[in-house]
């Protein structure tokens, strides 16, 4: 038996699978195609914190922190056959399902990437269910991040899964409606539903982990050598807000807040993602769920415009010339809009909140400076550009 980390070469699988390994003795089988690599590369960006091939970084996991149990499996999990090899010859006893094609604006580009989003994704996650269910391997606990995108902005407190719809004066727990707002969302909406649907028809233990906006550049793990670091992206395509934000300080850049910045989205540190994540994974067999949880995997909702006065003001500690200017938003949202979310169920999980929003900004800008010039020779990635033929 084995642990089954997917997209283990991304910025998160790579910090969860060190984390499992530590935990476990058991093999934990890290599998990738190297396609977040080369999407980076295909908007004209790169990764802010150089990254190791992946037999560099589990050599330097073994050599560092004694992780003799990773290997490595090169698959394309959209590919029916390369999915059947893996779970015959690993028969895994966790499956912890982190490769996607992560980024919405990159969704939106054109119908070419949006098709491809959405087959990639999809394609990827029925092939794992469906492979599980074939394979007798009825037990394992499949996990999966999927993205608190799934739930739209409504005006409401938003549960942690479900919800309670009335009718007639009838109650009942629904799922809660596919909201999302670009088609790279709209396929974490569906792998949701198909991961209903899967534990339902096959009683698959399933834990849906709807991830928030990632922040922070390192773990306990990764921070144990350079070599060990997960990537970091800072461009308008792959780089989530608080990450592009501090590359524009550290490159002199105005941070472009996108209309009035009062909107409020869901956050969660690094560390704090990938703690929940080995959690669920390392999980007794006995004490294992065998239901179909849900978890929002967030600590706290952010405005736009908190986060770059954050940054602003610990750039000071940086000696870093930080102004926060406001532009013409190029996303249909609205821009005051106060997001509540339950968490309670993910807090029990992590024991609560590890690092906070200011922590994590002092963390990422104490990294980010030691690669300035990584990140002023693709400044032109910060802003949605016109990409050519080639990109």
């Amino acid at each position: 038996m084995s642990i089954v980390v997917t997209g283990a070469d991304g910025y998160l699988g790579w910090p969860t699978a060190l984390r499992i390994a530590d935990g476990t003795d058991e093999r934990v089988v890290l599998v990738d195609n190297f396609a977040r690599r080369e999407w980076v590369e295909s908007v004209g960006s790169t990764s802010a914190v150089p990254i190791g091939s992946i037999d560099e970084r589990i050599e330097a996991a073994e050599e560092v922190h004694d992780l003799s149990n990773l290997s490595f499996v090169e698959a394309d999990l959209t590919e029916r056959a390369a999915v059947d090899e893996l779970l015959s010859v690993h028969e895994p006893s966790v499956v912890v399902h982190t490769a996607a094609q992560p980024s919405a604006p990159y969704s939106q580009i054109n119908g070419e990437r949006a098709n491809y989003t959405q087959h990639n994704n999809l394609q990827a996650t029925r092939n794992l269910l469906w492979g599980l269910h074939e394979h007798d391997l009825s037990d394992t606990h499949f996990i999966e991040t999927t993205t608190t995108g799934v739930y739209g902005a409504p005006e409401f407190p938003i549960p942690e899964g479900g919800a309670t719809m009335e009718n007639q004066g009838e109650r009942d727990e629904v799922p809660f409606p596919a909201m999302a707002g670009s088609w790279y969302h709209l396929t974490k909406s569906h792998d949701a539903a198909n991961m209903r649907l899967a534990h339902k028809q096959f009683d698959l233990p399933i834990s849906d982990v709807r991830t928030a906006i990632i922040y922070g550049t390192e773990t306990e793990e990764t921070s144990a050598d350079d070599r060990l670091a997960t990537r970091f992206d800072f461009d308008y395509y792959f780089g989530v807000v608080a990450h592009r934000f501090c590359a524009q300080a550290i490159a002199g850049y105005p941070m472009t807040v996108y209309g009035k910045g009062e909107q409020r989205k869901p956050f969660i540190a690094l560390e704090d993602a990938v703690e929940g994540l080995a959690q669920l994974a390392l999980s007794e067999t006995d004490s294992r769920p065998d239901d179909h949880v849900v978890y929002n995997q967030v600590t706290r909702a952010i405005s736009i415009v908190e986060v770059a006065e954050t940054i602003a003001d610990v750039s000071d500690e940086y000696d870093l010339d930080v102004e926060v200017e406001h532009f013409e938003n190029p996303r249909e949202e609205d821009e005051t809009h106060k997001m509540e979310m339950e968490h309670d169920r993910y807090d029990d999980l992590i024991g609560g909140q590890s690092t906070t929003f200011e922590e994590g900004v002092r963390s990422i800008l104490g990294t980010l400076v030691d690669h300035e010039d990584r990140i002023t020779a693709r400044e032109d990635r910060f802003l949605p550009g016109v990409l050519t033929d080639d990109e």
